[in-house]
């Protein structure tokens, strides 16, 4: 991500046109990102980048990595960024810590001890800043401070540094602050976090450390010095670009044609917005300043926190060898992106969202629609898009367009903005928008009762099909590569939402998005389950620090040898354990595990509700639960839920019971409904507005394909329905687990912890 483009394809401002730069804060190198670094600058600049590309903005983005004393970054300061040219510096006489266990002084980061700030105390806060309640401090102010290396208590000696006056520089930032963090739209933790420090008073900022490894300081009474990172390393982004073009001026120096955007975590807030404008301010020429600066909070692991210095959580090298795809990671991510406040990465969050959102959700719709498409000639198209004439006159159709449009328009708006996860969101949706067109659509039927609306369907579901692999573009590139691949569409296709192309208007009409005639490629499923089994497996193989895991292996390997070691025997022995090893005894086959995935459990709809004409209790209901014909079910609702409240409601049904025949009709399912303690309230279980009726209801933490019939003698539904209720929130669950559908949770309209059966 962030890859400078070779010579040929040097990109520079052009007049007229919307130029993007953007950046993303440099990640250290000492030691492989883990998900919270990813997320938090260069998957969020890659994102938007890729959507600003998506809408024809001339864009860069630049980025690299942290590496001090490199070659190119020694080259870059070199050529016209040198300190002198972009600080206001002067001497002064600094006071930092010194070990004498260890002989050095002390750089910020070589030292720890207790937040100064009587609101924190957090007793493990770095020299430069502290990580809890994020201010900026100098080792100096820590109590009970410890060298890090050797954990002795160092003592304050006298050294020359260099400063940068920042109080001279107080007027022009602060106007500079008020004016573009409305103009940029900031996030609000990058708001509250430049006003805290500004709050405080600008002090002059110590921008040299006495440390060999680093960028060293191009003066003779400071040859012994390096330059602190958090001053060097935003300089970064200008040398990088100089490396990129030697015109980098026209990106860096062009602030009426050039918008800059700025991906980071919100530990490094001040360093972007008040720091490094502060270096450019300082210097009195034209710099491209920050406009806009997209912050994120952290995202925790499990029950602690992401550390790259101690090793704890899921780093880059991980996740790829999970063999969980790319895209599913790029997509979880992107979905918890922590924008406002800490998010929480869990094992069963990641499962529930691939297996409800992407899997029965959009790899559903594409797969249904393709399919379909595909089938031979006679119960499908041949491989062949069809005609669809007069589809802005059919009534179905043209709701979905005025839907998708809206959406689309969401989309945009989402983005330009830099809400990424709602962006993302607003996607998504279209394609829940899909999978209810098809369903009430029953496209199935209109291919033999009304072939030329079933075309009008299957053509306007296959170009929500395109318009999905172009809008997740940005989120997931390689599964939008895969569906362009299964749609026959070559690599090179030019995925585009440019509103001088005429893309958005396109999404008013979306049965004219592929041409009727095209032939499509082979569909394959898209996304796989991720199973109870392999998520245990996952969360103890990442369980504790990289260290402990090292060791883990290595013991586990060491017991393995010794048990091997000790299982060697005789060949006489061998030969009569091989004898009992041969003793047919055939053990009885255990049955399944009894959990609520034996159930199959379904949105459906009712079609039609009258009363049981032999029964003054009951409703015979005509339910549809995604297949070709509905099923007659019988209810004892009667005295609880008005027939017109019944009509047309969506509704959870559980569909492998064994039917039962009730006063005279048979039923072949069971509808959903939560009971007041004394059953004198019972209400419905309502799945969300906009589930797609057939699709399963799931249960995170618990997967399984369901039983075909459910077995009355192993009383599979009993033992199940017992645990199955609703919380204080209204929502229904089976134990702590929600009815899941990919549109969200199931819930009731009032009965708290009622019973569900």
């Amino acid at each position: 991500m962030g890859e400078i483009p070779g010579k040929k394809s040097v990109k520079l401002p052009i007049p007229g046109k919307r130029n993007i730069l953007i950046t993303s804060a440099l990640p250290y190198v000492n030691n492989v990102p883990h998900l919270g670094n990813i997320i938090g600058c260069v998957l969020s600049a890659d994102v938007f980048a890729r959507y600003c590309r998506l809408r024809g903005y001339n864009t860069i983005y630049i980025c690299g990595t942290d590496e001090y004393g490199t070659s190119t970054e020694t080259k870059a300061m070199e050529e016209n960024c040198t300190p002198k040219e972009i600080c206001d510096k002067y001497h002064a006489i600094h006071k930092e810590l010194y070990c004498d266990s260890c002989e050095r002084f002390l750089a910020d980061r070589l030292v720890e001890g207790t937040c100064p700030r009587s609101n924190c105390n957090y007793e493990s806060a770095r020299g430069d800043q502290c990580e809890k309640c994020g201010n900026l401090l100098n080792p100096t102010e820590l109590q009970d401070p410890k060298c890090k290396v050797c954990r002795n208590t160092p003592r304050i000696r006298d050294t020359d540094h260099l400063f940068l006056e920042l109080p001279l520089l107080k007027d022009k930032l602060e106007e500079y602050i008020n004016r573009t963090s409305v103009v940029g739209g900031w996030s609000q933790n990058a708001v509250q976090a430049t006003h805290a420090w500004l709050k405080e008073g600008l002090k002059p900022r110590c921008i040299t450390r006495d440390l060999k490894w680093g960028v060293p300081v191009p003066h003779e009474k400071y040859r012994d010095k390096v330059f602190y990172v958090w001053f060097d390393a935003p300089i970064g982004y200008v040398s990088i670009t100089s490396c990129y073009t030697p015109d980098w001026e026209k990106w860096w120096k062009n602030p009426d044609n050039v918008d800059l955007f700025q991906f980071m975590g919100k530990d490094n807030v001040p360093f972007h917005t008040v720091m490094f404008p502060s270096t450019l301010l300082g210097t009195g020429e034209n710099w491209t300043l920050l406009k806009t600066i997209s912050v994120t909070e952290y995202l925790n692991y499990e029950s602690g926190k992401f550390s790259k210095s101690k090793g704890i959580g899921i780093f880059g090298n991980d996740a790829k060898d999970t063999n969980i795809p790319t895209e599913v990671w790029r997509y979880y991510l992107l979905t918890n992106r922590p924008e406002v406040s800490d998010t929480l990465f869990t094992w069963t969050d990641l499962q529930a969202k691939l297996n409800t959102e992407l899997l029965n959700n959009l790899g559903n719709f594409i797969n249904r629609v393709l399919s379909f498409v595909a089938k031979p000639a006679g119960s499908g198209y041949n491989s062949i898009i069809p005609d669809a004439p007069d589809a802005e006159s059919h009534h179905l159709t043209k709701a979905l367009a005025e839907k998708v449009v809206k959406l689309v328009e969401q989309y945009l708006d989402a983005m330009e903005k830099v809400k990424l996860k709602q962006g993302l969101k607003t996607a998504m949706s279209i394609s829940s928008e899909g999978n209810s067109y098809l369903q009430e659509s029953q496209f199935w039927k209109l291919f033999k009762d009304d072939p030329s609306s079933c075309s009008i369907v299957m053509k306007t579901s296959a170009g929500l099909v395109l318009l999905l692999a172009c809008l997740l573009e940005p989120f997931m590139p390689s599964f939008s590569s895969e569906v362009l691949k299964q749609l026959n569409l070559p690599p090179e296709t030019h995925l585009s939402l440019c509103d001088d192309k005429g893309d958005i208007d396109k999404a008013k009409q979306p049965w004219n998005f592929l041409p009727s005639g095209h032939t499509i490629g082979k569909p394959e499923p898209l996304f796989r389950e991720l199973k109870d089994e392999e998520v245990e497996s996952l969360r103890q193989r990442y369980a504790g620090s990289q260290a402990e895991r090292i060791e883990k292996a290595e013991a586990d390997a060491k017991k393995i040898a010794e048990q091997l070691k000790s299982t060697k025997i005789s060949g006489a022995s061998a030969k009569k354990q091989q004898a009992k090893s041969t003793v047919n005894t055939k053990p009885k086959a255990p049955e399944a595990e009894i959990s609520v995935s034996r159930l199959d459990i379904r949105v459906g709809q009712i079609r039609k509700i009258q009363k049981h004409p032999d029964a003054d209790s009951l409703y015979v209901e005509e339910i549809d639960v995604g297949e070709e014909s509905t099923r007659t079910v019988v209810s004892g609702l009667v005295k609880y839920i008005p027939l017109e409240e019944m009509q047309n409601r969506k509704v959870c049904v559980l569909c492998n019971l064994k039917p039962a025949t009730m006063r005279g009709i048979k039923s072949h399912a069971m509808v959903f409904a939560a009971s007041n303690d004394d059953h004198t309230k019972v209400e419905l279980v309502d799945p969300p507005a906009s589930a797609v009726v057939g699709e399963r209801i799931t249960f995170p933490g618990y997967s399984g394909e369901p039983d075909g019939l459910l077995n009355a003698k192993s009383k599979v539904w009993e033992k199940v329905q017992v645990d199955l209720h609703t919380d204080a929130e209204l929502v229904a669950h089976y134990k702590n687990s929600p009815f899941t559908t990919s549109a969200g949770i199931c819930k009731v309209l009032s009965i708290a912890s009622g019973a569900i059966r």
